[in-house]
């Protein structure tokens, strides 16, 4: 899936668990010993697209089909994402139907990058009857593999309110990782802010979704009702950490793309089970 700088905040956000792990070291030995059954539910997968140049599939829809299932067949919660052209969209929520078809009450959410207001709300039509989530993506205007493909654009608050009001339903914004972007969360008031930098993709500042969520998550959290972030997420203890900063919600893409690719649906449930298991002493 590649990143800009020579992966160089991907790098980050893989390490810095670590780093804000041992600053706030009494804060998450209260979240290691909590049982799976706890852990498990506040683990979401990242909403990902483009599964035939990014991940290795043969066809774009097989991807979402087995991954969507999977992760609701182990309790996780389920995430899509749009992209270029609409059918990575459309895939996404034919996939969320076939799971809320047998679980009316299934975790499901949808983002969408940030085109006109015009293009979103009609996006969040095609979505409303699959998601009980909807939200903004709001740093990929600035990816650069949607460069001089689709139009997009850096979202103004007034803009974000317009979308919130008309959708009726929870709304998120995804991609706060600037000190700007904590201005315009305190202007929208959002039901959930979404901690991200697009995995090391997004043109940014430098830095991590981890050192981001110990810093500003407690201003934050004033801010909305819930905490989500991504990142670098790659064991128990990480999970651990974010929840013990205050995320409501952890999700994890690359992780469960390659375990999926790596050993189908079994490969990928456990991998779930994995990052809600803490197997190692702390200090391991």
């Amino acid at each position: 899936m590649g990143g800009v700088r020579e992966n160089e905040n991907f790098i980050l956000n893989c390490s810095d668990w670590e780093v804000v792990r041992k600053r706030n070291i009494k804060k998450v030995e209260k979240f290691l010993d909590l049982p799976p059954e706890f852990r498990i539910p506040s683990i979401s997968i990242a909403p990902m697209t483009g599964a035939v140049e990014n991940i290795g599939f043969a066809r774009e829809s097989d991807f979402y089909d087995q991954i969507i299932l999977a992760m609701h067949r182990v309790g996780v919660g389920l995430c899509i994402g749009d992209g270029y052209p609409d059918e990575k969209l459309k895939f996404g929520i034919e996939a969320l139907k076939k799971v809320k078809r047998e679980a009316p009450d299934a975790r499901t959410s949808v983002f969408i990058k940030p085109y006109s207001n015009e293009k979103i709300i009609e996006r969040f039509e095609w979505a409303k009857d699959s998601v009980k989530i909807t939200g903004i993506d709001i740093d990929s205007y600035n990816i650069l593999t949607m460069r001089n493909l689709v139009s997009l654009e850096k979202k103004t608050a007034a803009q974000l309110i317009e979308i919130k009001d008309h959708i009726q339903m929870p709304f998120a914004i995804k991609g706060v990782f600037t000190k700007e972007d904590i201005s315009l969360v305190k202007e929208v008031m959002p039901d959930i802010v979404y901690i991200s930098n697009h995995g090391g993709r997004i043109d940014t500042r430098r830095g991590s979704t981890a050192e981001f969520l110990s810093k500003y998550g407690e201003k934050l959290k004033k801010y909305c009702g819930e905490l989500w972030v991504d990142g670098g997420i790659r064991s128990p203890k990480d999970v651990a950490t974010a929840m013990a900063l205050g995320a409501n919600c952890v999700l994890v893409g690359r992780p469960f793309a390659s375990a999926l690719c790596k050993g189908g649906a079994d490969a990928l449930c456990k991998k779930v089970l994995d990052l809600s298991l803490l197997k190692y002493g702390f200090g391991n």
